[in-house]
Order: C-alpha cells, then sequence, then structure tokens
C-alpha cells in the first residue's frame, strides 16, 4: 500500500480509519494532495471526487445525513475551504456530523502575498464545535526551497519555532487535536474543523508508515433521566388537562411505535406533527397550518396548551411558532442530547436524554386525563381535510394540484428529500404516505444544497430517493449534477414556476417591473439541456393529465437518473394558495 511521506498527512489518516470515518469527499488540489493520496490509496475508505467544493460539503453532508456518523470533505487551501461554509452552518443547524479537512500552507508563508492562501484557522469560527489548527512537521534535515528565499523576519521566526518545536511534541500535539475534533463531532453531533498544514515537496509517497498515532476514543454518553426531572414532569403532566407534543426534524424509527400509540390514545395530548417528523399515528395531526391559518382569537384560547413538549430539530411552520409565541403554555419542555431552542419564548425544561429513553421511563407512570381537548380538534381536523379535498376538485392546475398528485404518487418505503421555501411548505398541507423517510435541510433552511444534498444521501443508500425542489432552488445548485455518483434509481420532480413563487405570497407590490427583478426574479429558464449535459432522462409536465401521466413511468427502473420539470402558471399559484386557507375555515 502506498502512502503520503508527510507524517502529518499519515496521521490524520489513520486517526480517520480508527474512528470510522469511512466516506471521503475530496475536491482536487494539489496542497491538499497528501491526503488526497493517502485517503484515496486505502482501501478502508471510500473516496469520492467532486470539483466544486459547495456541492462536495452538501453532497458529504447528504452521506453523513443518511449514515448518522461522521463523513469527511476534503480540500487544498485557500477559497477552496470558504465554500464549504454553508454546509457547515446547515450541519451545525441541524446537528449532522461533518468533518471538514483542509490542507493549508505552512505558517510562515501565510500574509507575505504568496498564491492560495488566506487565514485559514478558526474560519468557521461562529458556527463549528471544534477547530483544529495543527503544527507544521519539522525535519531540519531537508531542504525546503518554499524557505528560500522568504523575508528576513519571517526566516527568522520560522528558524525560532524549527529550533524550539520538538518534533515528538509536535506529533503529540497533533494526535491530540485530530482526536478531539473527531470526538466532538461524534459526541456533538455536528461540524469540526481539522486545518493541516503542509510543506513542500507534496506528492512523495513511501510504503510504510511511519508514525503510529495514539487513539482516544470518543465519551459515550450516558443516556438517563434524573429521578428529580422525572417525578416533577410526572406530577405537572397528570395533572395537566392541555397538553402539546410538537415534533420537528426527526430521523425516522427513533421513537418505539408503542410510545406513539400511548400518547395517541390519552385524550388530553395533541401531537402535531412536521412533515420531517417521520413519526406517524392517524391520531396525530400532521398538517399543522391546515389546523392553524383559520383559527381567531377564540380558537386560539380554546388551542392553547397547559404543557407544550417538544423533540427533534428546527420547526417550519411560521403560523404555529406565531401561535405559541403570543398564546404561550404555562410550561415548555423540550426533549433532547442537542441545543435547546426557545423558540416560543417560554423554555422552562430542558431534558437532556433522547426522546425514547425519555418517554420509556416518563410514560408508564403517566396516566390518561379526562379531557375534551383532543376530541374537539379532531372534529376540526376532520372538517379541515373534507375542505382539503373539496378545495382541490375546484382549482385548477397550479402548484397546489401538482403536489396533491406528486405526493400521491411517490413509491412506498423510498426516500422523500425535500428543497426548502415553497416546496417544503406545501408538502406540510399534505397528509403523506407514512412509508416514507423524509429530509429536508431545515438548520438554516436555504435553497443551497439542496440538489447536492440529495444526491450524497442517495449515494449511501438502496432506496430509490426522490427530490422535490422549486425551479430556483434547482438551478442555484445545478452544479450538484456534476458528480459521478448519482444512482440510476435517484429521481428530481422540479416545480418551475419561473421565479421565486413564495415572494408572491409574502406582502409587496406584485407585478411590477421591481418586483419581478429583485424578489421573484423571473426567469425564462428550463431543465431540459442541464439534463442533456449531465446523463439525466428528461420529462416535462404543463397540466394534470400530462403530469400523471408523466408519473405512471417515472420512477420505474432505468438505466440512468431521470428528472421531471413540471411547469405551473405563476400569476395564479399565489392567489390559490392563499384563497385555500379562507375556503377550508
Amino acid at each position: 500500500m502506498m502512502y503520503p511521506k508527510i507524517p502529518l498527512a499519515q496521521t490524520v489518516i489513520q486517526l480517520c480509519k480508527a474512528k470510522g470515518i469511512k466516506h471521503i469527499v475530496l475536491s482536487p488540489g494539489s496542497r491538499n494532495a497528501p491526503l488526497t493520496i493517502g485517503f484515496s490509496n486505502n482501501n478502508f475508505f471510500k473516496c469520492y471526487s467532486i470539483v466544486d467544493e459547495r456541492c462536495a460539503a452538501f453532497f458529504a453532508l447528504g452521506i453523513a445525513q443518511k449514515l448518522q456518523e461522521p463523513t469527511a470533505v476534503v480540500c487544498t487551501s485557500g477559497s477552496a475551504l470558504l465554500n464549504y461554509y454553508p454546509a457547515v452552518a446547515e450541519a451545525f443547524y441541524s446537528h449532522i456530523p461533518l468533518v471538514v479537512i483542509s490542507a493549508d500552507r505552512p505558517k510562515h508563508l501565510i500574509g507575505i502575498g504568496d498564491g492560495q492562501t488566506i487565514n485559514q484557522p478558526h474560519v468557521f469560527e461562529n458556527h463549528i464545535h471544534y477547530s483544529a489548527n495543527l503544527k507544521q512537521d519539522l525535519n531540519e534535515n531537508e531542504t525546503n526551497n518554499e524557505t528560500e528565499d522568504l523575508p528576513i523576519f519571517k526566516n527568522i521566526e520560522h528558524k525560532i519555532e524549527t529550533l524550539l518545536g520538538l518534533k515528538q511534541s509536535i506529533q503529540t500535539y497533533n494526535e491530540t487535536e485530530i482526536n478531539k475534533a473527531i470526538n466532538v463531532s461524534i459526541e456533538k453531533k455536528g461540524p469540526v474543523h481539522i486545518n493541516v498544514p503542509f510543506n513542500e515537496p507534496l506528492y512523495d509517497r513511501v510504503e510504510s508508515l511511519t508514525v503510529n498515532p495514539e487513539v482516544v476514543a470518543p465519551k459515550i454518553k450516558n443516556d438517563t433521566v434524573s429521578a428529580d426531572v422525572l417525578n416533577t414532569c410526572v406530577e405537572d403532566w397528570n395533572n395537566a388537562k392541555r397538553k402539546m407534543i410538537l415534533v420537528g426534524v426527526n430521523n425516522p424509527n427513533e421513537i418505539e411505535q408503542q410510545w406513539l400509540n400511548v400518547l395517541a390514545n390519552d385524550a388530553s395530548v395533541l401531537v402535531f406533527t412536521e412533515t420531517t417528523s417521520n413519526i406517524h399515528n392517524t391520531a396525530f395531526f400532521p398538517s399543522i397550518d391546515q389546523i392553524i391559518a383559520p383559527l381567531n382569537a377564540d380558537d386560539f384560547n380554546e388551542l392553547q396548551p397547559d404543557i407544550l413538549l417538544t423533540f427533534g430539530g428546527l420547526i417550519v411552520s411560521k403560523k404555529i411558532k406565531a401561535f405559541l409565541r403570543t398564546y404561550k403554555p404555562k410550561q415548555h419542555w423540550h426533549i433532547g442530547n442537542t441545543r435547546a431552542n426557545n423558540t416560543f419564548f417560554c423554555l422552562n425544561k430542558i431534558i437532556e436524554t433522547t426522546p425514547n429513553t425519555f418517554f420509556n421511563a416518563f410514560l408508564p407512570r403517566t396516566h390518561v386525563v379526562e379531557s375534551n381537548y383532543k376530541t374537539y380538534w379532531q372534529n376540526i381536523k376532520t372538517h379541515r381535510l373534507l375542505k382539503h379535498k373539496e378545495y382541490l376538485k375546484s382549482i385548477p392546475f397550479s402548484d397546489f394540484t401538482a403536489f396533491n398528485i406528486i405526493l400521491q404518487a411517490i413509491p412506498n418505503h423510498s426516500v422523500l428529500q425535500l428543497s426548502n421555501s415553497s416546496t417544503i411548505r406545501y408538502a406540510q398541507l399534505f397528509t403523506l404516505n407514512n412509508t416514507l423517510e423524509v429530509y429536508c435541510n431545515r438548520g438554516t433552511s436555504g435553497i443551497d444544497g439542496s440538489t447536492a444534498t440529495a444526491i450524497g444521501f442517495a449515494s449511501v443508500t438502496s432506496k430509490q430517493t426522490t427530490l422535490i425542489t422549486g425551479d430556483l432552488s434547482f438551478f442555484y445548485d445545478s452544479n450538484a449534477l456534476w458528480n459521478n455518483y448519482i444512482p440510476t434509481n435517484f429521481r428530481i420532480i422540479v416545480i418551475n414556476n419561473q421565479g421565486g413563487g413564495i415572494f408572491r405570497i409574502l406582502p409587496g407590490h406584485k407585478n411590477t417591473e421591481n418586483f419581478d427583478t429583485y424578489f421573484e426574479t423571473t426567469h425564462h429558464l428550463n431543465a431540459k439541456h442541464l439534463c442533456a449535459m449531465y446523463g439525466f432522462n428528461y420529462e416535462k409536465a404543463h397540466d394534470d393529465a400530462s403530469l400523471k401521466s408523466a408519473l405512471k413511468t417515472f420512477f420505474n427502473d432505468d438505466s440512468t437518473p431521470k428528472l421531471l420539470e413540471i411547469f405551473t402558471p405563476k400569476n395564479t399559484n399565489d392567489e390559490i394558495l392563499l384563497h385555500y386557507f379562507k375556503f377550508i375555515k
């Protein structure tokens, strides 16, 4: 087996292997050559080569999103690293273990006008769990062309560091930092940054390792609930007649169905689930805005809970956030081992454990409280669903009807990836097939990276993955298709309403040149030529009939991935959606 000659590169690679980081997303470059040589020549690693660093980082995020284990993304020095930032921020707020490894120039070459140099240490300071800034290997016997023509003060600084720095102490320091960074990513489920300075020559190889780094295992958290917290929760719960559970982003199969059934059978409990919650029961309330949007002040008073219990990630629905901020519950408990957000400005209890562990200890000690809370809202839910179906029969082809048709066609037991903006909000209005696994980048809720994330996810699952995306999200992230790892069963559905349709729903002066240009960003693009360039089978639809016809064979096996572009009327979509909330009341 071939290894990079540089001991620091060997150390990084060995510790990644020791900690089970199998998936390595590499972007071509020169300064990261020692890492590329080491990772790509080791059969333990599954390596990917993706040129666009922003897409590479979201691709890696998609892999980590699926596997729930650290995935590494590796780049050269300079601005390449900055292109990782959107994915790093998403990983930070979505609690996804992403390990960023950046090659860097030696310290004495930073700040003197050398090419491809920026200040890389701590570059992600506000959105990272740990930054490991490694020290360069020292070898006084090697001739180094990079130090020959240094300014005198830089040359002196370099020589002082060389004389004072002992090889073994630097090796120990680097091992400690790498161990800590990767362990933090595992323990906190989030992004970390390892910055690795390399001196030339970069491409030298050896046939045997010259270092054997110490491996420090991550800390395994004792997942329990304290007796005091549990006793207080049980007492308060059993005395409350109105309990609301609100579930945000949640991975599939994280909660045992028996506990979900217990909650579903309690007359004093309402369980509101978002599309990305991945939990199901016929007694739950999956279309939050369908319930919330038409309510008046008296209705909100009837809905106001005594206890709000939340778990999972961020909430999509603006309407329920506005409701709970105005009609605050007496108590808000949040369950989870990651960051607890005070979204509704009334958080008073953080229970640091997994929801499953909490319910396992908590629910056997609770009892059903006599209440008409759920019955009252179940009746409203039934009414809303009837009006929802009635409305769909009365409206012309639009974004709304397209989503209704698409969501019924997604194959059972497959993966649904949703882009942000209008897409995730439309999906929230429908009851989805409960066999689907549903994902969306809701950490920062940006439109960048949705396609790359979905492709990364699809590359590590045998299940068919479908991405539903808006036109702006798709074209913005079109470099994601510059990718050699797209499975043939991957599907993209683009809702093309010729611009940022969500801005037509927001307050503003529509149908003006200023609005069309600077807000809606009206365009006349289509995906046909992109599909031809990147080897996708392209289909299109423009009404109910052509959409239903296309979907009949769209998910069938094929030798290439497929894209279906649906053209909807941009000037009526917003009116149809806004009128929906009036109609269902």
